[in-house]
């Protein structure tokens, strides 16, 4: 028998779908009670082996080859914490004509979360872009936000955060960052197993991810919050995210070319700073927002499948431009080392 496929035609991301799942199942039976304390749990857990295995995988080398190419680095991170705040905090003003106080909260949120890893990395090598550096790129960003995303959510959200406060920042610090720096250590001895079963890992990565939605959007269900968003607030939303990638699409391309990158090194810098990561954004909601976090991850779910359809298009364009035909041998290797089919993350 064949082994089934997702069609290719088809612009939605299966896991989107999983999400979705998600949050039906959370919608009928909601986590209660003692069930709900042992999801808590697991959750918890859960988030702390997720970044224990981010710090296994980052080599040092991969590290060291982002340090070497710092202008593109500095670039994609002024994007993601610099830009992105910027404009979530501009958007203050679309309240409450689009936007209810607690979806305001959820974007910008959204903008401080750091980028993504896989699609970045899949839609650069789709685009005959510089693979290497949107891999560097993806890892640095996604370091620097373990420590950035907290300290800037507690600048910019302060107490409005449902459950954010000064001690969040230290629970990061216990449940993220003191994982991924074990990863780290041991990745010595333990980085040829994670190579070796990467896809079996990566299983548990999207589990991991799944459990945090399901705890988050049960806790949700179960104080009401979802009264809160109409239909009229969920399209508000939407249209204010669409101008937000739109903007940042816009900016990193054209603002890569006036600081005078080259068109591979552009298209890493549009992939990989305009887009948030769902993987990394989703277990900080959970612990900075409390039982609010359902609300708060609501926009970051709803750009990531935004983006995700919008910079596959962008990606497949590109490849097709006289430019890239003309370079292709040069991205080549790369390209076959990577890979096109990563998981979007």
């Amino acid at each position: 028998m064949k082994r089934l496929r997702w069609p290719r035609w088809m612009p939605i991301d299966p896991y989107i779908l999983l999400l979705l799942g998600t949050v039906g199942l959370a919608a009928l039976l909601p986590a209660r009670g003692t069930g709900a304390d042992v999801a808590s749990g697991a959750s918890t857990g859960a988030i702390a082996f997720l970044f224990f295995l981010y710090g296994a995988r980052l080599s040092t080398r991969e590290a060291m080859d982002g340090v070497r190419h710092w202008r593109l680095h500095v670039t994609v991170v002024a994007c993601t914490f610099v830009v992105f705040p910027l404009l979530g905090l501009a958007s203050r003003g679309l309240v409450p004509v689009f936007l209810t106080d607690p979806l305001y909260q959820g974007l910008l949120f959204l903008t401080l979360v750091p980028s993504t890893v896989q699609s970045s990395i899949a839609f650069t090598s789709i685009a005959r872009g510089n693979v290497p550096a949107a891999i560097c790129a993806g890892s640095f960003s996604s370091l620097v936000g373990i420590v950035v995303t907290p300290l800037l959510a507690a600048a910019l959200l302060g107490g409005s955060g449902g459950g954010f406060s000064a001690d969040s920042v230290g629970e990061i610090v216990l449940q993220l960052l003191v994982p991924f720096v074990a990863g780290q250590l041991l990745r010595r001895w333990i980085g040829g197993f994670v190579a070796r079963h990467k896809k079996v890992l990566g299983l548990v990565d999207r589990g991991s991810i799944l459990l945090v939605v399901y705890t988050a959007f049960s806790e949700g269900m179960v104080r009401g919050i979802w009264h809160q968003v109409s239909p009229v607030r969920l399209a508000g939303l939407l249209a204010v995210q669409a101008v937000l990638l739109a903007v940042m699409l816009f900016l990193t391309w054209y603002g890569a070319k006036g600081l005078g990158f080259g068109r591979a090194d552009r298209i890493a810098i549009q992939f990989a700073g305009s887009k948030k990561s769902l993987a990394a954004g989703l277990p900080m909601a959970s612990v900075l927002f409390g039982a609010q976090a359902s609300l708060a991850v609501l926009p970051l779910m709803l750009f990531h499948q935004m983006q995700l359809m919008v910079c596959a298009v962008i990606a497949k364009r590109r490849s097709r431009d006289p430019e890239a035909v003309a370079s292709e041998e040069q991205t080549a290797p790369a390209r076959t080392a990577v890979g096109a089919g990563g998981r979007l993350g």
